[in-house]
């Protein structure tokens, strides 16, 4: 994907008011007004109608309250296609990836111009009202890129990467219906984060599996 692409995909609503080339303080760190390396953002992605069949859709799948190294979370979560063991650190075979996220799964491959069987995780997030999760990089076993769709209701993602004892910050709002994706820099070197939102919101997650990675046992 060549960078004017990218520039034309990516439109951030940002949380500092800061004019072009100032940074402002939100939270503990100074947050920048471009975007990390590799990010890519598209807004209505998916009509209304479409998020209200998938929402309602994703309503009616069984997830599972997240657990990792005895925490509990507020949010919950399902696994398809492979299914990532927080704790163990491995993945290992999962439910396959429900059929109405398969023409998702097509859309969201061309946007980045991959071809959409690489995409064989699907991760199903529920947001309740209160739910967020906490900085962190996505697993090693995964390869670039990370896609991600939105539902029902905006929320910031946060990205930080340390820079000397400080850390360098960018925020983007996701809006409904709209589609994210991060590789390279963004996704390697930067941390990622999604504060508590006070409605209640789904994503979908598609990842490439590395194929070091892959047990069936």
């Amino acid at each position: 994907m060549g960078r004017s692409s990218e520039k034309r995909r990516l439109r951030p609503h940002l949380l500092n008011k800061s004019p072009p080339g100032r940074s402002s303080y939100v939270a503990r760190y100074p947050v920048q007004l471009d975007p990390p390396p590799g990010l890519v953002y598209r807004e209505d992605f998916l009509t209304e109608a479409e998020e209200s069949d998938v929402a309602a859709r994703l309503g009616r799948l069984e997830l599972k309250t997240f657990v990792m190294r005895g925490v509990t979370s507020r949010r919950l979560v399902g696994h398809f296609g492979w299914d990532y063991l927080y704790d163990a650190w491995k993945i290992a075979p999962a439910p396959p990836i429900p059929d109405f996220l398969i023409p998702i799964r097509a859309r969201a491959a061309r946007e980045l111009d991959i071809d959409p069987a690489t995409l064989e995780e699907v991760l199903v997030t529920r947001y309740p009202p209160g739910a967020g999760i906490g900085w962190h990089r996505d697993a090693p076993m995964f390869a670039n890129p990370v896609i991600g769709v939105s539902f029902l209701s905006p929320c910031v993602m946060r990205f930080r990467r340390q820079d000397g004892a400080s850390y360098r910050a960018f925020n983007i709002t996701l809006a409904p219906r709209s589609l994210y994706a991060f590789s390279g820099e963004a996704r390697d070197t930067w941390q990622h984060a999604i504060p508590a939102a006070p409605e209640l919101r789904y994503s979908v997650t598609f990842r490439v599996v590395k194929p070091g990675y892959k047990r069936t046992n």
